[in-house]
Parts: structure tokens; C-alpha cells; sequence
């Protein structure tokens, strides 16, 4: 496996990353092979931003028996409060639930401390002068954490932060649904390997970004570099066209910055779909072929399935009622497996009171309400 160097955090990581948020699906010994499996294919850089007892645990054992072999990027603010995943700066929440996180993932020090989740910057500039950033450095100053990053889907936060001298490293949501505007550029300009700020094809924000990592020696790793699986479904892609993982892969890496894709994986042959683009041809890798002369649409409004809309005062699983949703609108008639996983949720889509309180929440501005009416009424419950 191919690394890269971190920026200045000085790390070597592998440019292919670890995603844990699908491994609660499983069990706990399904999973923790999925983690000595990738790293026996060379990965070593996993995003713990879960704050669910069981994948942290799962991550804990996975990584135990070579803990000094990867470079953990934990986050401190995601909690786990009466049974859902709550983001808070609230001290009272934040310092036991990083406590929460030594203790399951089984460690002393977190490689990479993630300052996390931050869209607003309104919220980056109430955290400059706070107890929440006094013990983040608090953790930086004894060790605890090596390094300190962010998480943001947010190219005008992530500037900031890449301009504020002390965050060493950002995790940001990159794929070419998210990056690039409408196509009527020079194919040979609009994807070229080295990048020219005088490219029209990527939104002028993200490309300052990219821009601004670079001049600060910020390392960028990737979230959402599959847009939530959508990308690998013409039905479902922004693009009219479908992309494979060593595309989108391809995509994310040549961009300024990045050092490293973490994907998500809950299966070997996933990690092994990932991997394999460490091997894939220069014709594998060309995405630009696939969608240069597709239409191109905004990504705004389509739902991921990332997770941070919650938690929900009736404890809806957001994401995954939109998942089954996109799913059932896909075809003329709702397929019987969709209604039945759908029929298993606890809390059904009916349920919703309109608060939109997740819609503040959502990295993408989904209207999160409007959709749960559908799905209700897709799905007749």
C-alpha cells in the first residue's frame, strides 16, 4: 500500500483509509476481522467519529494486536446520550465520552484529535474561546492526542481552520458530485492531475480550499468520497452516468492535499474493492472519460446517509429511512426486501412531528421533514 505524509502532522499514512461507521452492522467477530484484514492489506489510518458503545469496542479489538501501526483519528464532541449519537461542546459530555473512547478502543494517546464536526462558522468562532478548545489543547499539551484536525463539510470552516496555525490536518467530504459545477469546460483542463486555480469545473470555495491546504502543509483525508454509494448507480448519480470506487478513489487523490480516502467498509470484498485501485490501470482510474460529457447536477439536497442529522427527538433513523426510500423510488414498484428491512425499523418514517431540528443539522440542507412524508406515504406506514 501506497502512503503519503500527512502534511505537517509528519505521518506516513496509507492512501487507501478506514471508515468505521458500518461496523456495528455486524458482529463483534465479523468486524474486528474486517480491521485485521485491512491492515493486513496495508491500510493504517481509521476515523473513529462513532460514538456508539459497540463500534468502539469492535475498533478496540480490531486494532489491538498492532495499535503503534495505526494512526487513529478519534473525535471529541461525538457522544453517545440516551441511545443515540449527540454532538455536543458541552464539557459535561465531551470529556467523559473521549474518556469513553481511550478506554473502548482499548489506547492511551489518539493519533489524530478530531475537533469534530464544525459547518458553521458562527460555532468555529464560538469554539476559538472555550472550555471545548481549552481541552483539546489541554490533550495536545500532554500527549493524549499527537495531533489535532477537524471535521467539516464546510469549505469556508475548513479554511479557517487550515489558516489558523495550530489544526495540522482536516477531514473533509470530497467526490466529484460535490466538487465540480456544471460541465462545459476543456475535459484536459477540467481534470487535470496538477491542479490550475484557473479551473471553472470545481466550486471557487472548495478549490480556495484545496488551495489554502496546500500553502499550509494542512493533510486532507476524505469522507463521503462515494457520495453514500450513490455515485456507483447511474439511477442514483448526480451524473446520469455510474462511477467505480477505483474512479471516485482516483478522483479524491488527485486532489491538492489529500493524503488519504477513507472509505467504509463492513465487508472484506469492500475492503478489497478499495485496494485494488493500489494495482488498477491508468484506464481503471480515468473517471474523466465516464463523466465529462454526462450532465451535471448540484449535489445540494440529496442525503448521504452520514448520520449527523441526529439525534431525533423520536428517535428516527434518519439515514436509514432515506436509504430505503432511495432505494424503493428507484424501481415501479417498492421491492419486497426494501419494505421488509423498512417494516424492522423501530421507528417508522410516520412518526416524524416536523421539528426539522435535523435539518439544521444537515451538512447538505436535505429538507429532511418533506422526504419522511414520502417515505411515509411510499411506504404506507
Amino acid at each position: 500500500m501506497r502512503t503519503r505524509r500527512l502534511g505537517k502532522t509528519g505521518l506516513e499514512v496509507s492512501e487507501i483509509g478506514f471508515g468505521g461507521e458500518w461496523l456495528e452492522r455486524h458482529s463483534m467477530e465479523e468486524s474486528v476481522e474486517v480491521i485485521r484484514y485491512a491492515h493486513a492489506k496495508g491500510i493504517n489510518i481509521l476515523d473513529c467519529w462513532m460514538a456508539d458503545p459497540k463500534s468502539r469496542d469492535i475498533i478496540g479489538e480490531g486494532i489491538k494486536p498492532n495499535r503503534e501501526q495505526w494512526y487513529i483519528q478519534g473525535h471529541i464532541g461525538s457522544t453517545w446520550k440516551d441511545g443515540q449519537y449527540y454532538r455536543t461542546r458541552e464539557m459535561e459530555y465531551v470529556k467523559p465520552a473521549f474518556e469513553d473512547l481511550l478506554r473502548r478502543l482499548q489506547t492511551d494517546y489518539i493519533d489524530l484529535g478530531m475537533i469534530h464536526y464544525v459547518d458553521s462558522e458562527e460555532e468555529w468562532e464560538k469554539i476559538q474561546h472555550s472550555d471545548y478548545l481549552d481541552y483539546v489543547m489541554e490533550l495536545k499539551k500532554n500527549g493524549t492526542i499527537r495531533h489535532i484536525g477537524i471535521s467539516s463539510h464546510n469549505p469556508k470552516v475548513a479554511v479557517k481552520a487550515a489558516q489558523s496555525g495550530y489544526v495540522e490536518m482536516i477531514l473533509f467530504s470530497i467526490n466529484p458530485a460535490f466538487d465540480m459545477l456544471p460541465a462545459s469546460e476543456d475535459i484536459e483542463t477540467m481534470f487535470a492531475e496538477q491542479y490550475d486555480t484557473a479551473l471553472k469545473g470545481i466550486d471557487a470555495e472548495r478549490a480556495h480550499l484545496y488551495q489554502v491546504c496546500e500553502q499550509n502543509d494542512v493533510g486532507i483525508t476524505v469522507m463521503k468520497g462515494f457520495a453514500g454509494g450513490r455515485l456507483f448507480d447511474e439511477k442514483r448519480s448526480p451524473f446520469g452516468v455510474k462511477l467505480t470506487p477505483v474512479q471516485c478513489i482516483h478522483y479524491a487523490l488527485t486532489r491538492p492535499a489529500v493524503c488519504s480516502i477513507l472509505c467504509g467498509y463492513d465487508t472484506k470484498e469492500q475492503v478489497d474493492d478499495a485496494a485494488a485501485y493500489e494495482t488498477a490501470s491508468d484506464e481503471a482510474k480515468d473517471y474523466a472519460s465516464v463523466i465529462a460529457n454526462a450532465p451535471l447536477h448540484s449535489y445540494r439536497g440529496a442525503c448521504t446517509y452520514c448520520g449527523h442529522c441526529k439525534p431525533c427527538v423520536v428517535n428516527l433513523d434518519i439515514a436509514m429511512i432515506n436509504k430505503f426510500y432511495d432505494l424503493a423510488t428507484m424501481q415501479p414498484e417498492v421491492p419486497v426486501t426494501v419494505q421488509s428491512h423498512y417494516e424492522l425499523l423501530e421507528h417508522k418514517a410516520s412518526e416524524c412531528i416536523g421539528c426539522r431540528s435535523c435539518e439544521e443539522r444537515c451538512p447538505f440542507g436535505v429538507k429532511i421533514a418533506e422526504r419522511m412524508e414520502k417515505a411515509a406515504k411510499v411506504f404506507g406506514v
